[in-house]
């Protein structure tokens, strides 16, 4: 008996602690401000996004730039925005939601890059084997884009002690693909923080 009551209470124990060692989730509205671990996150990407997005709609040379394509939509295709800092930042997230709001904005059309360009070719490569000649998509007959959308990240990093300010510098331009002239540019340097860890104890 006294074996039981020795074992028993150790099970509950060990029942209850993996209990209270589950992961716990807790869902926040996704416009809250979250800052874990002073890393980029989801919060700057929208800072980012949005000065760039309401700087380009506003510029003069854009309103430009379209008025001199006439009644012609200009169109656009999404280069590399390329990841030049210290971390790990997606930033194919912050070219696909400027590329959503812009496209919405009815100011610019957006073709195809990247790799969804080449599964659209291999598409149609297949489609003259095997489609049909009155439904396969024809070859040589995509639409030519006007400008590239690109961009980069990058950070710079100071360090003293404890404290460490990461200040992220992200820049985006819209080339003209025929002459390479500048259409737009912009660049944010709003993201900066001050990260304070706990000291080490001897």
């Amino acid at each position: 008996m006294k074996k039981i009551f020795i074992v028993l209470p150790v099970v509950l124990f060990i029942l209850l602690t993996g209990c209270a060692s589950g992961a716990q989730v807790q869902r926040v509205d996704s416009g809250t401000q979250t800052d874990l671990s002073g890393y980029w996150n989801d919060t700057d990407v929208r800072i980012v996004c949005e000065a760039f997005i309401n700087d380009f709609l506003l510029s003069p040379r854009v309103i430009q730039s379209i008025r001199v394509m006439g009644e012609r939509t200009p169109t656009v295709i999404v280069g590399r925005f390329r990841n030049e800092s210290s971390e790990h930042i997606d930033t194919a997230i912050i070219s696909s939601i400027m590329e959503v709001t812009i496209f919405n904005s009815g100011r610019l059309n957006f073709v195809a890059g990247g790799d969804t360009r080449e599964e659209l070719r291999a598409e149609r490569q297949d489609q003259m084997g095997y489609a049909s000649e009155d439904t396969a998509a024809a070859l040589a007959n995509e639409t030519g884009a006007d400008f590239m959308l690109t961009g980069t990240v990058r950070t710079m990093i100071d360090r003293a002690g404890n404290q460490t300010i990461r200040t992220y510098f992200v820049n985006a331009e819209m080339t003209s693909i025929e002459t390479n002239e500048r259409m737009w540019m912009g660049q944010n340097s709003d993201i900066k923080k001050i990260i304070t860890r706990p000291r080490n104890r001897l």
